[in-house]
């Protein structure tokens, strides 16, 4: 058995996408238990297991939910966290089974994101039995040194603690191919799986804040400049260049655009299948 745990925040515009294409690529009898919130309560009846309760960190949810898979599942069965805007688009069962022989857990890794090294809940797999022996934790609070020269945390990064404090060795998957230009959002990862990235929140990623002006500022020179300015501030200084330059705005409404065109297309089949 295959137990999946998700969450939908607020919204409810992926809960059919992403339960479509469950039922497409996962062929192993499967159950979904989902967290939703919003307009997503409106669809608990669709799901094997949902709950509404009002609780906001992503890391709590996702923690809450492998405890009520642990309730009735056996060790041996797969547990996989997905985010709400991730799904796969190829079958993902002999995957998980091949991955499983050679590794106890498999997971996004988004180095793209300034260079992130912990597991990523937007897709990861393993036994419960394995979940269980480690206590596995989604929460933040481990933190590494990114390329952008800070020192950082974020959800998935008590679990990259564990796995590293233990020596265990997991299977990071990278991304193989993207839809647009944009580095960190609507993204394919090990050819397996589509996460569109700032589904449920605003899309203004630490990737969109580090990366060069070039074609945000139109005035080259200035860009430029402004390039090798960002290389030596801090990174709260670099936030308030953006805000007075009003790049933030500009790359916010540029990742709107680009989120609804593409999932205009993947809600009309026209992307996956």
């Amino acid at each position: 058995m295959i137990y999946i745990a998700t969450v939908h925040w607020q919204t409810d515009k992926w809960v059919d996408i992403q339960l479509r294409y469950f039922q497409m690529n996962v062929r192993e009898p499967y159950r979904v238990f989902a967290f939703l919130s919003g307009d997503a309560c409106k669809h608990k009846q669709k799901y094997y297991f949902a709950c509404t309760e009002p609780i906001a960190e992503h890391a709590i949810k996702l923690n809450l939910l492998a405890r009520f898979i642990e309730l009735e599942a056996d060790d041996e069965d797969v547990v996989v966290f997905i985010d709400g805007d991730a799904f796969p688009i190829k079958p993902i069962d002999d995957f998980i089974t091949r991955t499983l022989k050679q590794y106890p857990l498999a997971a996004i890794r988004r180095t793209e994101n300034i260079g992130d090294i912990q597991p990523h809940p937007s897709f990861c797999f393993t036994t419960v039995g394995f979940w269980k022996q480690i206590e596995g934790d989604w929460k933040e609070g481990f933190e590494w040194e990114t390329t952008a020269g800070i020192r950082r945390t974020d959800v998935g990064g008590n679990l990259l603690n564990i796995l590293t404090q233990k020596h265990i060795a997991w299977l990071p998957l990278e991304r193989t191919a993207q839809l647009t230009e944009h580095g960190l959002m609507f993204g394919i990862y090990a050819d397996l799986v589509y996460h569109h990235g700032a589904g449920f929140r605003d899309p203004l990623s630490m990737y969109d804040r580090t990366k060069s002006l070039k074609g945000i500022i139109r005035f080259k020179p200035l860009a430029l400049l402004l390039d090798g300015v960002m290389k030596r501030i801090s990174v709260k200084n670099l936030f308030r260049l953006h805000r007075i330059l009003g790049v933030s705005k500009r790359i916010r409404s540029e990742n709107q655009r680009l989120s609804q065109k593409i999932y205009e297309r993947i809600e009309q089949l026209k992307l996956f299948v």
